[in-house]
């Protein structure tokens, strides 16, 4: 189901073509698939991304699109990979209160929506794996498929009636059915996750989580 598909869906089983409600509908789209990327983890939402920890330095970017970290390691010239184990910003600062103490990194925090805290800072230039929760780009006309869209395309459909329906303030018994076809296919989705995500560690390996 494309973007032009899903549009026009919603507006047949809502069966309003009003001009407000019809600018709306992205709106509805996008909220349907923040709440499904919320409820369900699936390793189709992850991603890998590689960087450079700069040599004396503590901050390392995180990708726009960033979300929940499963694992960071670093890479160091042999590719040998650490590790790093997910501590609070306070802990780094109080383990490692001085920033000029230098060596492999053991550790990181998220320090704001733009950068992680690593400690130590980095001896040299170090290579890094950052394995993480990405969030998907919406569904829209310039972007009129996506894996949502091609591989759920039933809670993407019934979550975006229960909030079409929201914002119509439509009849309880109608908002409950389109909720319940949600959890069904959502039930699906998860069951889905659950065994991708056990393919992907045993691939992979176990992840951490911070």
């Amino acid at each position: 189901m494309n973007y032009t598909q899903l549009k026009t869906a919603i507006q047949e089983y809502t069966q309003n073509t009003e001009t407000s409600f019809v600018s709306n509908i992205d709106t509805f789209i996008g909220q349907a698939e923040e709440r499904i990327f919320y409820d369900v983890d699936i390793p189709d939402f992850h991603k890998n991304v590689l960087g450079t920890a700069t040599a004396g330095s503590v901050y390392l970017s995180k990708p726009t699109d960033f979300y929940r970290a499963y694992s960071m390691a670093v890479v160091d010239s042999e590719n040998v990979y650490t590790f790093l184990i997910p501590k609070d910003v306070s802990f780094i600062r109080e383990a490692f209160p001085d920033s000029d103490t230098t060596g492999t990194p053991r550790f990181y925090a998220h320090f704001d929506d733009d950068f992680f805290l690593i400690a130590p800072a980095t001896s040299s230039n170090f290579s890094t794996e950052l394995h993480y929760k990405a969030k998907p780009v919406q569904l829209s006309s310039s972007n009129a498929n996506t894996w949502l869209s091609d591989n759920a395309e039933s809670a993407l459909l019934y979550g975006t009636l229960v909030e079409a329906y929201t914002y119509l303030k439509g009849e309880q018994d109608i908002m409950a059915f389109y909720e319940k076809r949600y959890k069904e296919a959502l039930g699906s989705l998860t069951q889905y996750g659950a065994i991708e995500t056990n393919v992907d560690s045993y691939r992979n390996g176990m992840r951490q989580t911070a």
